[in-house]
């Protein structure tokens, strides 16, 4: 009987916060590429929610839809990083491209032309760009660049984005940062006040001591203790580790 009323809350719950997962999953959806189909965010989603479920102890008198947001969103971001976007030899040719591109660029001082960039990888230009449309397609390389080369009206390649700025970083990112600051409104003024000071400002702990009035050591102390205090909140929010973003 017990495990029977424990799953009816547990699909109650679900039920209930079922539009929580297509607003989260919606949000997500305007930073990513335009082949990553919604119905997987929203499936990965529910998933999230599932577990959330699952796991969630109403003793600690946490909201359920705050809790199960951050396993929505880890979920939904989990799936980001596991989808594989592209194939092994299109990943293997993105790294030929930005290669060849990168060396061209340094000899000729300017950003090769299409037809000098398929010679140096010793292939036609149709070929090359009908890998370049591939990779676009899949987000490997941008389509918002041209050359330098007036005489060519035809896009340049782009570089590869680095690892933060894929699509699922930058939502991570995002969220992170709502997240503390949340939490952090959780604190006091002076706490809130070092933190700023701190991260923001780039002051360091000797002038954050001569503007608040108090010796640098008190300042070390403050800021320990607001980042121990927010890491309790972010734990009572099922949050134990950024990697949950």
């Amino acid at each position: 009987m017990k495990q029977a009323a424990k799953l009816a809350d547990r699909d109650s719950l679900v039920l209930e916060h079922l539009p929580l997962v297509k607003v989260i999953a919606a949000r997500l959806r305007t930073t990513l590429p335009v082949h990553v189909d919604f119905d997987d965010l929203v499936h990965a989603g529910i998933m999230g929610l599932i577990d959330a479920a699952n796991k969630f102890d109403s003793n600690k008198q946490v909201c359920f839809s705050s809790y199960a947001k951050h396993r929505i969103r880890g979920a939904i971001l989990d799936s980001l990083r596991q989808l594989d976007w592209a194939s092994r030899d299109m990943r293997r040719q993105q790294k030929q491209v930005e290669v060849a591109t990168r060396e061209l660029a340094a000899t000729l001082q300017r950003n090769p032309s299409e037809a000098e960039v398929a010679q140096k990888l010793g292939i036609e230009e149709e070929q090359w760009r009908s890998m370049m449309l591939d990779l676009r397609s899949v987000g490997l390389v941008s389509a918002s660049t041209r050359g330098s080369n007036e005489s060519d009206d035809l896009p340049a390649p782009d570089f590869p984005c680095p690892p933060e700025t894929h699509p699922d970083s930058i939502c991570a990112h995002e969220e992170m940062r709502g997240v503390l600051g949340e939490v952090s409104r959780t604190l006091s003024e002076r706490y809130q006040k070092v933190l700023r000071l701190y991260y923001t400002r780039d002051r360091t702990m000797k002038e954050i001591g001569l503007e608040l009035g108090i010796n640098e050591s008190r300042v070390s102390q403050i800021h320990k203790s607001a980042l121990e205090k927010m890491a309790i909140v972010m734990h009572d929010k099922g949050i134990d580790s950024i990697h949950a973003f």
